[in-house]
């Protein structure tokens, strides 16, 4: 939506000639697969403040996966997880 705004003010002001409206084809990766969302929630805040990450951070990412939106993690949290993730199997 704010794309086509943006494109709609460029034509406007002369910088684009043509608008075009159809609506576009967007894929998104998403991060939260259940599987992912159990392991996160079975993560305990000492094995993660071991590793020397903060628990706020955790608090967070344990919230999101709690409610049943979609929701993304940065890369270097992704990291994070991952790491303990594999040092807890």
């Amino acid at each position: 939506m704010i794309l086509k705004a943006r494109e709609l003010s460029h034509h406007l002001v002369g910088k684009r000639k043509t608008v075009e409206f159809s609506k576009p084809v967007y894929v998104a990766e998403r991060d939260d697969s259940d599987l992912l969302r159990k392991k996160i929630i079975g993560i305990s805040y000492t094995d993660w403040k071991k590793r020397g990450f903060l628990k706020g951070t955790l608090h967070y990412i344990k919230q999101n996966a709690k409610i049943e939106k979609t929701f993304t993690l940065n890369a270097h949290v992704m990291e994070r997880v991952e790491k303990v993730l594999m040092n807890k199997q």
